[in-house]
């Protein structure tokens, strides 16, 4: 009997949604009038830089239409729910992660299908997908309806349970943001596990591929934060917000029977969730290091 994990990525990408509903306060929006200029440069980087990174790494690298396509869906994605735990552990800007993952979940329902529906047309016009012989096609209204079920409802159905049952809701978040990354890792290894002998197949040039996107959206977010002036705090937590991208979405948008249905664009979304992990726990070590020999040299003054 053949095994759909769409049956499961569904239902975590709904779930996971609502838990974000839970988190969110008025505030968090506040911030686009508190802090205009980080949450410009972290939604600038998200939703136009990364896009445009991986379009130009799939055209350079040659990749096969559905590789192509699926590398660009990544990064069209919001940020995880699992950015706030990094976040927290390199001592960022708490405040402004929630508030760039929510904007940027909203913004994204927009962007995403306008930019997927440009990248599938171009590498129609290249003729690409004869590679693997399996042509990409994009049912937009498709896509606006199950971004809506599983995106838009949950959070408001999220926010309406926070508002009516407060003390609820707030134990029901915290078991949720307990179990984002742990959920991600797991589905990303069925997902693995059930396409293994076709990443494997095409695992050099298009692992390269991937994990030249997660340094790159690193050294981006860093660079776009320095050059207009971010504190430490605030671009710690911009280069987690861009780096960490929302592989569950992308999973279910890629092998969605009503959408993409196609698990093979998965795999682009299935290696970006391992690499983004390595090199953000990389990234977190190197802070934390940082911090403590800050530390230890203020303690010898």
């Amino acid at each position: 009997m053949h095994f759909n994990p769409i049956f499961i990525v569904l239902p975590l990408l709904t779930v996971l949604t609502y838990s974000l509903g839970l988190a969110l306060k008025l505030e968090d929006f506040k911030l686009l009038v508190k802090k205009p200029l980080s949450m410009l440069v972290g939604l600038f980087a998200q939703i136009f830089v990364l896009p445009s990174v991986a379009f130009a790494i799939a055209f350079f690298a040659n990749l096969p239409e559905v590789f192509f396509v699926g590398l660009v869906l990544i990064a069209c994605c919001p940020s995880g729910s699992s950015s706030n735990i990094f976040t927290f552990v390199v001592k960022g800007d708490i405040a402004l992660a929630l508030s760039l993952t929510a904007i940027g979940s909203v913004i994204t329902l927009f962007t995403l299908p306008s930019i997927m529906a440009l990248c599938v047309n171009y590498t129609q016009s290249l003729g690409t997908g004869a590679v693997l012989q399996n042509k990409v096609t994009l049912p937009v209204g498709n896509l606006l309806i199950q971004n809506f079920v599983t995106l838009v409802l949950p959070v408001l159905l999220g926010i309406a349970t926070k508002y009516f049952f407060k003390n609820v809701a707030l134990k029901i978040e915290r078991v949720l943001s307990k179990l984002a990354l742990p959920s991600i890792i797991i589905l990303a290894t069925i997902y693995f596990l059930k396409n293994y002998s076709k990443i494997a197949e095409h695992l050099d040039k298009l692992g390269l591929s991937v994990l030249l996107l997660v340094l790159i959206a690193v050294a981006v977010s860093s660079l776009l934060s320095r050059i207009f002036r971010q504190s430490g705090k605030t671009r710690r937590t911009i280069v987690i917000e861009v780096a960490m991208q929302n592989a569950a979405q992308a999973i279910a948008i890629a092998s969605s029977p009503f959408v993409f249905n196609s698990e093979i664009m998965t795999i682009p979304a299935i290696i970006y969730a391992l690499f983004m992990n390595i090199v953000l726990l990389t990234y977190v070590a190197i802070v934390k290091r940082a911090d403590k020999q800050l530390e230890f040299a203020k303690d010898q003054i």
